[in-house]
């Protein structure tokens, strides 16, 4: 059995290597084309601020893999980006607790929430990943509400800010999170048997638990990565803009979506790149970039943004078949 795995292994790194051409190249177009438009888009410090800008979206992507990789979505994203970063700022405001404490509760309650999720989808009940998460989603984000009373939390600390807006060696902070945690996710898929069974589990489920797989044990560890690094970017935001905001991460669960896709990642299941997702992370943020340093209006941008996903999705399933 662990013979078949190695050999599944084999053939998932091969596929995962060929996702990425596409999106790869379509990020190069836009960096060019982009830099022959605007002489200010080719800069260090609009890169920099470009990074920066991505690095939350491309936080919540990775986690989100984690669920498309298994066959599965998590709506609850976007909420738990909020939760996290109103448990953590009340916490540091309200309570005066410790900032590391109040982290440490800001990642737990995501923690808990992807368990929660993971939990509903591989229960014996079988809920299916998108009603789990979609009841996640209401149920969080009315959390949120309820215990701020729909209000901001503002007048942290300073020193709490660092984290979202500070720098290291001149690279913004966040940044340095967001590569961190590709680097360990990368490490995770490509080399360990659990990144393995999250392909197995998403290719053929029934043939993973034949291989000796624990299915659901795997099921909710994929949400419980994707609750942690929603809970991770909800805490980075929040210090960016050093608010505690409940209506915080709306639509992030539909970006971190479209950056697993346009990455290679099939909907169905057992195709990903992990490093494939930060380059369509790349891809939405540089382009919204480019095409505010054009001055196109936000309604124009949706479209552009759009015909760039579908383009993208549909000339990489064409270039498989």
């Amino acid at each position: 059995m662990l013979e078949k795995i190695n050999e599944r292994k084999f053939n998932f790194s091969s596929l995962r290597r060929s996702n990425i051409l596409t999106p790869s190249i379509a990020l190069i177009f836009l960096v060019v084309l982009l830099s022959f438009l605007s002489p200010h888009f080719l800069t260090v410090s609009n890169m920099l601020n470009v990074l920066r800008q991505v690095s939350i979206i491309a936080i919540v992507s990775v986690g989100m893999t984690y669920a498309i990789l298994t066959g599965g979505i998590d709506l609850s994203v976007g909420s738990v980006v909020a939760l996290s970063g109103v448990i953590t700022t009340m916490l540091l405001k309200n309570y005066s607790v410790n900032m590391y404490l109040s982290i440490l509760a800001g990642l737990t309650v995501g923690i808990l929430c992807g368990v929660a999720v993971g939990s509903m989808i591989s229960s014996k009940i079988k809920m299916p990943p998108f009603i789990a998460g979609l009841a996640m989603m209401a149920v969080v984000r009315g959390i949120a509400l309820i215990i701020t009373n729909g209000r901001p939390i503002y007048n942290l600390p300073e020193q709490f800010g660092f984290i979202g807006g500070g720098f290291l060696y001149r690279i913004p902070f966040p940044v340095i999170i967001m590569i961190v945690i590709y680097i360990i996710a990368f490490i995770n898929l490509r080399f360990t048997k659990m990144g393995v069974s999250f392909y197995a589990i998403g290719g053929n489920e029934e043939a993973a638990r034949v291989a000796g797989i624990n299915i659901r044990r795997s099921t909710v560890f994929a949400y419980t990565i994707s609750g942690l690094t929603a809970a991770v970017a909800g805490i980075v935001l929040a210090s960016r803009v050093m608010v505690g905001q409940p209506i915080a991460g709306y639509f992030y669960e539909l970006d971190a979506i479209a950056a697993s896709v346009i990455g290679g990642a099939r909907m169905g299941g057992g195709e990903a790149n992990i490093w494939g997702t930060l380059i369509g992370a790349l891809i939405m943020g540089i382009l919204k970039n480019g095409l505010n340093l054009l001055n196109v209006s936000t309604y124009y941008q949706q479209v552009a943004i759009g015909i760039v996903i579908a383009g993208t999705i549909s000339f990489n399933l064409l270039r498989k078949s």
